[in-house]
């Protein structure tokens, strides 16, 4: 398969995985809903419990993937990260939700296991997140806002990065899930060598 195959598995990736991430986000919101309003205390239990394990075994890799397949589809193409605002915003929007995900919420909904009810503010930060998801959708397909500045066009990266776009974030999910945390080492060697590649390569002035 050629580069145009491999980079379209890659936006399929991550379609599918951001379609993921906002559904467990309404998942645990849904969950976190019940725990607050449910009248039985058993039942306000099991629905922070659940959506514990939801956050660790299915929002967070998918979260990874997305973040990750969106990064690489930046790196890896004339789109860039800065090239144009619907991008930047996307950007921007993802390393605060990964920020909130990973050091607020997940965090707060761990101690929140065995309580109850949830705090409130947990239950925002899921509908938040699934709310950022749903609009950086309709960034994706509006396309707003024109360029943030104009240039050389960025080359598209060759055969091989999106391959390994493609196969580093499945490795880490199939990781994570036996490691029973989520662990997205590949996918970072693979960015990080990415950015590294094509920073070079523009220093330099060669193609790809």
């Amino acid at each position: 398969m050629g580069t145009k195959t491999w980079r379209r598995l890659t936006v399929w990736l991550h379609v599918v995985t951001s379609v993921g991430w906002m559904g467990q986000a309404l998942a645990l919101f849904t969950l976190l809903v019940i725990s607050r309003t449910s009248e039985d205390g058993a039942i306000r239990v099991a629905a922070t419990s659940m959506a514990h394990e939801i956050d660790t075994l299915l929002l967070a890799p998918l979260a990874n993937a997305s973040a990750f397949t969106g990064f690489m589809l930046a790196a890896g193409t004339a789109w860039g990260f800065t090239r144009h605002w619907w991008v930047l915003a996307k950007f921007a929007i993802t390393l605060v939700q990964l920020y909130a995900g990973i050091f607020l919420l997940s965090g707060a909904l761990r101690d929140s296991v065995g309580s109850e009810p949830p705090p409130v503010a947990l239950v925002v930060g899921t509908a938040l997140m699934a709310s950022a998801l749903a609009f950086q959708a309709w960034l994706s397909v509006a396309k707003p806002w024109g360029k943030v500045r104009s240039g050389v066009k960025l080359p598209t990266a060759p055969t091989w990065v999106f391959v390994a776009a493609v196969l580093a974030p499945l490795t880490d999910i199939a990781v994570g899930l036996l490691l029973g945390y989520p662990m997205p080492a590949l996918s970072l060697v693979v960015l990080l060598g990415q950015l590294v590649r094509r920073r070079l390569g523009l220093v330099s002035g060669k193609d790809g």
